[in-house]
């Protein structure tokens, strides 16, 4: 994937006013130098949410959600980062530039060809879904109604083997682009041919709203496979897409749920009826890209699957898939069915309420887990259990760290006998970051006092002149802040949120944003003093750190030459500075 350089994200940022991003999209109330507003990111009564136009970031106070422009359109309008950045460049009037395999103007032109194209195939089957009887009867007698055939945009190709091609297909540039998007086949002789015929008609759409696919289904059981789906393109991986997903986005301001089921009639029909949280697979197993998206947009993953041993596999592969994305606060259920039955059969059935109904009595991911690990093992026996650990552990040492992976362990343990509650006794507990006002630097928060000044004002790092002789100090955070003032120095304008994008996915990235929030007290000249004040005292800490180490040496080896002369300038220093 094309890397997008480091320099024109902070130019990004630095030309993004986050408070027009967040306004746009959230109800903004000045309060003081921030803005407040209510939480889009989770209920609540009080304005707990603040956006800062000096420091160019937002913070929940509530839910701890944080981030700069770019993120907030991630997690809004749950964008990738790459389409966030689009979006961004795009209100900017910036040309995004890739540092590694950049797309050419030549590769860009192609693109929008590709998209053209798709949408004038879709734009063909509809047509001819409003002159077939026989379509139209099938849709009806499956009660999708007008406003749900538009809003997925669904169409109908043709019987026949050239439909598509002598519509779309002028000349020969346009018989090849239609064949890269996907649309064409060819026979043993060479002969090229509709791909989609004589089926009803899924357009595939991504995060964007555009076409990317098709999925093609049949009329009668027996007329060929079910399903047909686009082979992969340029614009088209069916292990990354998820049917559904931008009508889901659509109609819902907030995704509290993902219903996850195998066909496309399955996400129309439940849309039908008011169940509007529905996607789809294309035709393959829950991929590790699946998972990742599922969560990205809703902290409650559903798989749906039929109750037979080969919807049973799909849900084993799914929770494969999800397991190593299972963060605190994430939860995944499996909702097997009744023979014979699918969603759009028992949602037809029984109604949107009763689907409902058997939603809340799925079954959580802990309990399937084990249920499939014990389905074929004795634990009344050592050997059963041996061979239940030998299985569970590999997969629960996927898990990232939390509550979670420590109750997974311990119910482990528990049908065991193996480790006892010691895995979970051990495990650290999460440090919650303090929520009070930062106070002037103490001695034993010297590193953190001067983070926290950089973090307010990053300008504050130029007073310094580039000098600060700290390297090497053995104190905690101490190579943090040499990297904040690096980064400051390298782009003097830089702002607290451009800053703190540069840890984003570090370990680093949420004690950086609690301290950024805070509001500290004084002003610009206060703090430059601290800041000042703090390189000073890092200073000498430094000169004392190695005078020991010296001392040190001389008791247990003797100094040489070098080191006797370091020695007796480093104590000239430390009487000058009266340590």
């Amino acid at each position: 994937m094309a890397r997008i350089p480091d320099a024109f994200i902070d130019d990004l940022l630095a030309r993004s006013d986050i408070v027009e991003v967040v306004g746009s999209r959230v109800p903004l109330k000045r309060q003081g130098k921030e803005y407040a507003a209510r939480c889009p990111f989770h209920d609540e009564r009080s304005a707990s949410f603040t956006v800062s136009p000096t420091k160019q970031f937002y913070h929940c106070f509530g839910c701890g959600a944080h981030g700069t422009a770019i993120s907030f359109l991630m997690n809004y309008d749950r964008l990738e980062f790459l389409d966030a950045v689009d979006e961004l460049a795009k209100r900017a009037g910036m040309e995004v530039p890739r540092s590694e395999n950049p797309r050419s103007p030549q590769q860009q032109d192609d693109s929008r060809e590709l998209y053209s194209a798709l949408e004038a195939a879709t734009k063909f089957f509809q047509s001819n879904l409003q002159g077939s009887e026989k379509a139209r009867s099938y849709l009806d007698g499956r009660g999708v109604d007008e406003e749900n055939r538009a809003r997925f945009q669904i169409g109908y190709a043709p019987d026949g083997y050239s439909g598509l091609r002598d519509a779309l297909g002028k000349d020969e540039r346009r018989m090849k682009l239609l064949d890269r998007a996907g649309l064409f086949s060819k026979n043993d002789r060479g002969h090229v041919y509709d791909k989609f015929r004589d089926r009803v008609m899924f357009p595939i759409f991504d995060r964007r709203g555009r076409v990317i696919a098709f999925g093609g289904r049949v009329f009668e059981k027996d007329d060929g496979p079910k399903y047909l789906n686009s082979p992969e393109t340029a614009l088209f991986h069916k292990g990354r897409e998820l049917y559904g997903l931008w009508q889901v986005r659509q109609a819902n301001q907030k995704i509290e749920r993902l219903i996850v089921v195998e066909g496309y009639m399955d996400v129309v029909s439940l849309f039908q009826f008011g169940v509007t949280q529905a996607v789809a697979t294309l035709g393959t197993a829950t991929t590790p890209d699946h998972a990742e998206l599922l969560f990205r947009n809703a902290p409650d993953v559903f798989f749906c699957f039929d109750g037979d041993a080969a919807g049973r596999r799909a849900g084993w592969k799914a929770l494969e898939s999800v397991l190593p994305r299972m963060k605190d606060g994430r939860q995944a259920f499996f909702l097997f069915l009744p023979d014979g039955e699918d969603p759009d059969t028992i949602v037809r059935k029984e109604g949107a309420e009763a689907f409902n109904e058997r939603l809340k009595q799925a079954t959580p991911l802990s309990q399937f887990f084990f249920d499939e690990l014990t389905r074929e093992v004795n634990l009344g026996t050592l050997d059963g259990k041996a061979r239940l650990a030998e299985r569970a552990k590999p997969m629960l040492a996927q898990i990232p760290d939390g509550a979670f992976g420590d109750l997974m362990k311990q119910q482990l343990a528990q049908l065991t006998g193996l480790g006892g509650n010691a895995q979970v006794a051990r495990a650290p507990m999460p440090q919650r970051q303090p929520s009070r006002t930062i106070q002037p630097v103490a001695k034993r928060s010297l590193v953190r006092g001067a983070i926290a000044v950089l973090l307010q004002q990053p300008s504050l790092a130029l007073t310094l002149g580039g000098k600060h002789h700290f390297q090497g100090l053995r104190l905690p955070g101490v190579e943090l802040l040499l990297e904040l003032l690096g980064l400051v120095e390298q782009r003097p304008d830089i702002s607290t949120g451009a800053l703190l994008e540069h840890f984003d996915g570090r370990e680093e990235q949420a004690s950086l944003h609690t301290l950024a929030a805070q509001t500290m007290p004084g002003d610009d000249a206060m703090w430059t003093q601290e800041l000042h004040d703090a390189v000073a005292q890092l200073e000498k800490q430094l000169l004392v750190q190695r005078l020991e180490e010296l001392l040190a040496k001389q008791r247990q080896q003797g100094l040489d030459d070098t080191d006797k002369y370091e020695l007796r300038e480093l104590l000239k220093a430390r009487a000058g500075l009266r340590l």
